[in-house]
Parts: C-alpha cells; sequence; structure tokens
C-alpha cells in the first residue's frame, strides 16, 4: 500500500479506488490574461473525498479548488510528455464543433460549459482509474494544490506561448484576406480603362456629345491607373503587419528558451535526487529499486568498506556539486523569468501602439481611395452634364 498525499492506494492500484473526484459546477468570471487583456472566462470546481472519509463521516467536506479549461491542457500536456507510452485520455473540445444546427456554438452558452463540465469530469475519472497515469504525483497535486501548475509550468509562459500561436494565426488570415481584396480592387480598377477606351473612341463619332465623352474617358484612365500607387501604399502597411507574423516566432523563442531553462533545471534536481539516493543505499546496505550494482551484489560479493567508503566520499563531492548546480539554475530560470516577462510586457505595449496605428491608418487610406473614387464619378458625372 502507498500514500499519495494521505490518500492510500494499493500497489498496483489507482487513486480512483481510494479518492472521490467530480467536476461539481462551472462558474463565468472575468479578469486579466497573461497579456493584460480582459477576458470572460470559465472556471470548473474540482471537488475530492477521500473514499475512507466516506464511512467515518456522514457528508464529509470535500477539498475543493477552481480551474480553467486552459490548465487541464497544460496538465495533459504533461502527461503527453512525461508518458509518451500511454494512450492518454482526451478532453472535451475547447469549442464547439460539429454542432446541430439547433445547438449553439457560443463557448458560454450554458448548455456548452455543462457538457464541457461533464466531459472534463469523465477526463479525471478516466486518468484517476488508469493503472500508470493515476500514480503520478502531480495528478494528485493538480486535483488538491492550487500553485501547483504556476510553479512546475509558469502559466504565464505557457498563455505567451498559445497567445503567440494566435496571433501568428490571426495576422497570416489578415494578409490573406487583404492579398484577395487587393486582388479584386485591381481587378475592378483596371476595368475601369475599358471605360475610358470606349468613352474616348464614342466621343470620336459624336460631334456635339464628344467632348464630355472625351473628358469622361480620361477621368476613367486617371481611375484605373490610380489603383498602382494605392496598392504600394497598401503594401507599407502590410508589410508592419508582416513584422509583426515575423515578431511572434521571436516570441516563441524566447517561451522554448524558458522551456529548456526549465528542463536543466529539472535536470539537475533529479540527478541530485538520484546521487542522494545512491549515498543511502551505499550507507545503509539496502538498494530500493533494481539496479545494476543491486545485480553486481549479488553475483559477486559486497563491497569492502574502504571500496563503499571511496564511493561515499565520491558522491558527497558530486552531492555537494549537484546541490551547486541546482542554485545556479535556479537563479539562472529566476533571471530569465525577470528579464524575460519585463521585455514581454515592453513588446506588448510597442506591438498593441503599432498595430494600432497600422490599422487605422490602414482604415484612412481606404476611406481617402473611396472618396477619390466618389470624386471621379462625380467629375464625370460632370461631363455627362455638359454634354
Amino acid at each position: 500500500i502507498t500514500d499519495t498525499e494521505g490518500v492510500m492506494v494499493e500497489k498496483g492500484g489507482t487513486l480512483l479506488k481510494g479518492l472521490e473526484i467530480s467536476v461539481a459546477e462551472a462558474e463565468k468570471r472575468t479578469g486579466k490574461n497573461a497579456v493584460s487583456i480582459q477576458e470572460t472566462y470559465t472556471v470548473y470546481l474540482i471537488e475530492t473525498r477521500a473514499v475512507d472519509n466516506v464511512s467515518e463521516v456522514a457528508n464529509p467536506t470535500p477539498d475543493s479548488l477552481w480551474r480553467r479549461y486552459s490548465e487541464f491542457e497544460i496538465f495533459r500536456n504533461y502527461l503527453l510528455v512525461t508518458y509518451p507510452f500511454v494512450v492518454v485520455p482526451p478532453l472535451p473540445e475547447k469549442r464547439a464543433e460539429f454542432v446541430w444546427h439547433k445547438l449553439s456554438a457560443d463557448n458560454m452558452d450554458p448548455d456548452f460549459v455543462e457538457r464541457r463540465r461533464v466531459g472534463l469530469e469523465n477526463f479525471l475519472l478516466r486518468v484517476a482509474s488508469h493503472p500508470v497515469l493515476s500514480n503520478d504525483k502531480i495528478f494528485y497535486s493538480f486535483l488538491t494544490q492550487f500553485f501547483v501548475l504556476c510553479l512546475l509550468f509558469c502559466v504565464g509562459f505557457f498563455e505567451m506561448k498559445h497567445y503567440g500561436d494566435e496571433l501568428q494565426s490571426v495576422i497570416s488570415q489578415l494578409l490573406r484576406v487583404r492579398a484577395r481584396v487587393a486582388d479584386r480592387l485591381y481587378g475592378v480598377y483596371k476595368v475601369h480603362g475599358n471605360y475610358g477606351r470606349v468613352f474616348s473612341e464614342w466621343s470620336a463619332i459624336e460631334k456635339e456629345m464628344g467632348d464630355g465623352l472625351q473628358s469622361a474617358g480620361h477621368h476613367m484612365d486617371a481611375y484605373a491607373a490610380s489603383i498602382d500607387d494605392i496598392l504600394e501604399e497598401e503594401e507599407h502597411y502590410a508589410d508592419q503587419l508582416k513584422e509583426y507574423l515575423f515578431y511572434t516566432e521571436a516570441l516563441r523563442a524566447v517561451c522554448r528558451k524558458h522551456e529548456l531553462c526549465q528542463f536543466e533545471l529539472e535536470m539537475a534536481a533529479q540527478d541530485l535526487i538520484s546521487k542522494k539516493q545512491q549515498r543511502e543505499e551505499l550507507a545503509t546496505g539496502t538498494v530500493r529499486t533494481f539496479s545494476l550494482k543491486g545485480m553486481t551484489s549479488k553475483l559477486f560479493g559486497q563491497e569492502t568498506p574502504e571500496q563503499r567508503e571511496t564511493k561515499l566520499k565520491t558522491l558527497e563531492t558530486q552531492i555537494e556539486e549537484g546541490e551547486e548546480m541546482v542554485k545556479e539554475r535556479t537563479a539562472e530560470c529566476d533571471e530569465f523569468v525577470k528579464n524575460a516577462w519585463e521585455d514581454i510586457e515592453r513588446f506588448r505595449e510597442q506591438k498593441d501602439r503599432d498595430l494600432k496605428e497600422a490599422l487605422i491608418s490602414y482604415a484612412i487610406m481606404q476611406i481617402s481611395m473611396c472618396k477619390k473614387g466618389i470624386q471621379v464619378w462625380n467629375n464625370a458625372k460632370e461631363c455627362f452634364s455638359k454634354m
């Protein structure tokens, strides 16, 4: 029998046998995300109750905490990375897809939120009933300790990486739409050149109407030619958007560096734990798990006291070096997080300012273009009126 933070689980058993798990309710909240943007989101109440307590108390108070859907995503990604050999249970859909036409596709729709609540509870129950996943210590911490994800995964960087992906997707779509509109606009403007040609040819066979038609034709020719300058100006605003399209890759690179920093820290910590376990095994003469050392001891006999003393001294030196390494890695990670987050905040302010300015300027350019089009047709109308 093993003890998972006070919950007794039989060896080879699952956490579900010793713990009742439920996602009791959902609640809508409003707050700022990692990039200081106001958003409305849904949180889900996870309740856990040790099975042993059920028989002792009529209605024992369960442990409970609120988690967002994004935190479930982080936890599942952790399981995917840690247990690549396991078929990890899926999460319910984040956005309503494959929806029957009479059902709402709104993520805040009460029926959709309820379906997702049931799906999240089912996800937790499937993990808790899995012989491998259920014995993961992070899983129990996810159910009972609010700060575990912040400490282990740094949610801010995870959200920032996700934001970078979303921003890249949005800007890419915007540039594609702009390119399609520009193609069609170019065709429309150039077709107006046909008006100019037809009016000029028509003016040649008219006496009284000739001058008016000729002038209208010149206006149409000028209108058709103006699209080249317009699209050249548009390209300037498109380049500003492209700049931030490339910025998103730099943003993701910072997040990847943070992940690498965390990984190096975890590796150093695991190596230190391993060395301390080896020291304990040498000192007590007991081996906790299957190891090459245990097999060689059985085959060739125990080490002499002198050999053991030499290995202990070597391990003590390695442990001291390992502790120093963990301190260095921790300091490096802390310094990186501090500097990176300051620069990300600076980038966010710069991005908001630049994109706002670019979009406003683009809108002004479009308004100016439309006004010029109106002026061309007003001029053509004057030409026709004078015929």
